[in-house]
């Protein structure tokens, strides 16, 4: 199994902590811009895209902060993968910023970038903050 590589990306978003943690955190919230649809039982949620669809279990939340998740068809061994989305608040400017992480494979490091540009442009139009 290749290595993947962590991403992290910062973007700018003219939202309430309160609000963007919303839409971060719950299920209907994630199906305004992440995927078709969610839902979640317990820890487990299931994002729905078309005709796919994927698990992954929630590892940590903090409310209003951040929330962490691993897909379930990644590979036992490879526990340390996971995509996080935090909120972070400029404690000067009060600039409030989300930022992704993610593990991806070297080959597909541009595609990952895109595909997160495109989801948080689609938050960011859903939080009427584009």
């Amino acid at each position: 199994m290749e290595e993947k590589i962590k991403l992290e990306i910062e973007f700018p978003i003219h939202a309430s902590p309160q609000l963007l943690y919303q839409y971060i955190s719950t299920p209907s919230g994630l199906s305004e811009w992440f995927a078709d649809n969610v839902n979640s039982r317990g820890e487990i949620f299931t994002f729905i895209w078309d005709d796919s669809e994927e698990k992954a279990k929630m590892l940590s939340k903090k409310s209003g902060e951040r929330i962490k998740f691993r897909w379930l068809n990644d590979d036992a061994d490879n526990a340390s993968y996971f995509f996080e989305i935090k909120i972070q608040v400029d404690e000067i400017t009060k600039d409030v910023s989300l930022i992704i992480t993610d593990f991806i494979e070297e080959d597909e490091m541009d595609e990952a970038k895109m595909l997160w540009e495109n989801q948080i442009s689609d938050l960011k139009h859903v939080l009427g903050s584009a």
